[in-house]
């Protein structure tokens, strides 16, 4: 944290050489002091500036894993529907075919029909021109009576015709299973080359798929790769920070501008009954803040823990934009002697505090109020310390 440091001066206009040379001397100490502040925030910097990177990595990653993901969804539905087609298909291929085959069985069937009509016509032909070379007093005379040579007449005619209407009825079938036969090998060609199509469409879909589902897993592993670094560089972050609370160099006290604080407990994890502790910023909490900032923590506090009234802050829940979004849309105003339950804004303060930050009362000292916080360091953690009235403001939130 780079701290500016308050001076005040009281030196009356005329001094004394040994004033002249002490004012040299702290002058000189104060160089050699600032550019070591300047350089631990500066080293600092780094961590935050590496992991700001490696998140906006990982975001970048995981939106593009997330689209990849949707369109694989999409194109393993439009592979499952092509399947079904396809199956559909298969099955009307399958009737058709055995449509086919009964038909090509059936005209099999009436050709062997035709030709045994055809035999029995040639063999009773046969006779008759056998027949017909007796004479009609022949056949009248080997016929007992008149009437059975009247039988046998009618007879061949009967039979004549009989076959005749039976070989015509006969061929006609046969040519309209050839038709039927035509017919449905015409469907089964075309359904044929449909079924071919939509497996041609099937490897297609089917290797698009797999080389989206193999970029997916790609940037997955590149937000896996970078989540890690994120960890080790945030690990390094919070050593660095210990070793400068471990070498007493100021960290857990300070001061920017008019706000001071001392006593700083260090971050203490997700504490102080806060129950929205996911990844920090996973999440919304009912007042439109994200989660484990200090705001959240605030509003959380305030209503659940004080009983004040808090409304959404509608986009407007920045640190320093409670000064009027709080009475906006809470009803909160400003006051100047805090109690317990009040929240404290500070606002922007350079690099210490570049959005504001907000703290809650809890005690109050004379002149020193004890507050509890998140995210004091950026780490999105609990923590408490003490700090004095001035530099901050003091809002008073109306019962819920």
């Amino acid at each position: 944290m780079l701290f500016a440091m308050k001076l005040s001066t009281t030196t009356p206009a005329s001094i004394s050489l040994s004033t002249k040379l002490l004012l040299v001397f702290c002058s000189v100490l104060i160089m050699v002091a600032v550019p070591l502040q300047i350089t631990q925030r500066a080293f600092a910097d780094r961590y935050d500036d590496q992991i700001n990177a490696l998140q906006q990595q990982i975001d970048a990653y995981n939106a593009e894993a997330a689209k990849l993901n949707a369109q694989a969804k999409t194109l393993q539905s439009a592979l499952s529907e092509l399947q079904n087609q396809a199956a559909a298909i298969q099955a009307q291929v399958d009737l058709s075919q055995a449509k086919y085959d009964k038909l090509v069985a059936q005209i099999a069937e009436t050709e062997k029909k035709i030709k045994d009509n055809q035999d029995a016509l040639g063999q009773t032909i046969a006779n008759m021109y056998v027949d017909d070379k007796i004479t009609p007093i022949e056949m009248l005379a080997s016929s007992n009576n008149i009437s059975e040579y009247l039988d046998k007449q009618e007879f061949r005619s009967s039979v004549r015709n009989q076959l005749t209407s039976t070989i015509s009825q006969i061929k006609n079938l046969k040519t309209q299973l050839v038709k039927q036969q035509a017919d449905v090998k015409t469907v089964l060609d075309e359904q044929k080359a449909q079924k071919a199509s939509l497996v041609a469409k099937q490897q297609q879909q089917q290797d698009l798929l797999n080389q989206t589902q193999g970029q997916e897993a790609a940037y997955q592993q590149l937000v896996a790769s970078n989540n890690q670094k994120l960890a080790d560089i945030s690990a390094q972050q919070r050593s660095y920070y210990q070793s400068l609370l471990n070498s007493g160099s100021g960290v857990n006290s300070g001061v920017s501008g008019d706000f001071r604080y001392s006593n700083w407990s260090g971050n203490q994890g997700c504490s102080g009954g806060y129950p929205y502790c996911g990844p920090q910023d996973s999440g919304i909490d009912p007042w439109g803040l994200y989660n484990r900032e200090c705001v959240s923590y605030v509003a959380w506090a305030l209503a659940n823990r004080f009983g004040r009234y808090v409304g959404n802050f509608s986009g407007s829940g920045n640190a320093y934009e409670w000064v009027w979004s709080a009475p906006a849309y809470s009803g909160a105003s400003r006051v100047y002697s805090p109690q317990p339950g009040d929240a404290v804004v500070l606002p922007q303060s350079g690099n210490f505090s570049p959005i504001g930050h907000l703290m809650i009362v809890e005690s109050v000292n004379g002149g020193t109020v004890h507050v509890s916080q998140y995210n004091f360091y950026g780490t999105g953690e609990y923590s408490t310390m003490d700090i004095g009235t001035g530099g901050v403001v003091f809002l008073r939130f109306p019962p819920a």
